[in-house]
């Protein structure tokens, strides 16, 4: 087994711990996350592990992620979710499925923790902001990653100061999307990403292209950070409306609120740091 790196995230006053064996699979926890919402973090995962959508959404992860998930357990899983008698603990759903996605640990800093596919789906659960926030330092977290491991230092000077300006520059921009035209609500699209493009720019990649035909890339390449931000989470959010089986007009309106709640929120935080580093010049 390889040696285990551990690091904290920090997230809105509430430190999440998280640790990797191969730097490409972190796994976060879900005990320090549920502290966000209760003092009882145990019984807060076996509520959202009682949920027949979390319990769908875990067999996805595990199908397309491990060779040894026991499906039919599963589908008896599966088919009890829901009900008032229904029970469910990271134990019981490990033990019987030989699930790799949430894993149990002992002593000093045990608790659950799971995949960060899943950690941020328990987050959203939990929070939508709070999730933000998450998603937020892990960024931090993965982008100071890359520095420490990359031969190019004066990339992470470069990068740092391409930040500071697309924080500056997204105060001067109106960063929430437009209200959804009732023809776009109505509109089917055959394209999943096109859809999340008209939710959080207002407009299909082709419409965007026909109105800068001498802008190279598309709209996702001008994109400022907090919409790319906000995008991952929306592709994240949208696969979990999926596997819920909600029509895609419904999945609009959920991810067009997420989108505006989450933009606002950035837009604060920016709003706060440049105003603190106002005070300190």
């Amino acid at each position: 087994m390889e040696k285990i790196v551990k690091d904290t995230l920090h997230a809105n006053g509430i430190d999440i711990g998280i640790y990797t064996q191969d730097f490409e699979n972190e796994f976060i926890s879900l005990t320090d996350i549920a502290k966000y919402k209760s003092d009882d973090p145990t019984a807060v995962i076996q509520n959202w592990m009682r949920n027949r959508d979390v319990i769908e959404f875990l067999g996805l992860w595990e199908n397309l992620h491990n060779a040894d998930f026991n499906p039919l357990e599963f589908e008896g899983f599966k088919k009890q979710a829901g009900a008032n008698a229904f029970t469910m603990s990271p134990k019981k759903w490990v033990e019987n499925t030989n699930a790799i996605g949430i894993v149990s640990k002992a002593g000093r800093y045990g608790g659950t923790y799971a995949h960060s596919d899943i950690a941020m789906s328990f987050a959203t659960w939990i929070s939508p902001e709070f999730q933000l926030y998450i998603m937020k330092d892990y960024r931090r977290l993965k982008t100071d990653e890359n520095s420490r491991l990359s031969l190019n230092w004066n990339l992470n000077r470069e990068i740092s100061k391409i930040n500071y300006r697309i924080h500056t520059d997204a105060i001067k921009e109106n960063l929430i999307p437009p209200e959804l035209t009732p023809a776009q609500m109505a509109y089917t699209y055959a394209n999943e990403a096109d859809m999340l493009n008209v939710v959080l720019f207002g407009k299909t990649a082709k419409q965007w292209k026909d109105e800068n035909p001498t802008v190279k890339g598309n709209m996702r390449d001008v994109a400022t950070l907090n919409q790319l931000l906000v995008l991952a989470n929306l592709e994240s959010y949208n696969a979990v409306l999926i596997n819920q089986r909600k029509k895609q007009k419904e999945r609009m309106e959920l991810l067009r609120q997420l989108a505006v709640q989450q933009l606002q929120t950035l837009e604060s935080v920016s709003l706060n740091n440049l105003s603190k580093l106002g005070m300190n010049c």
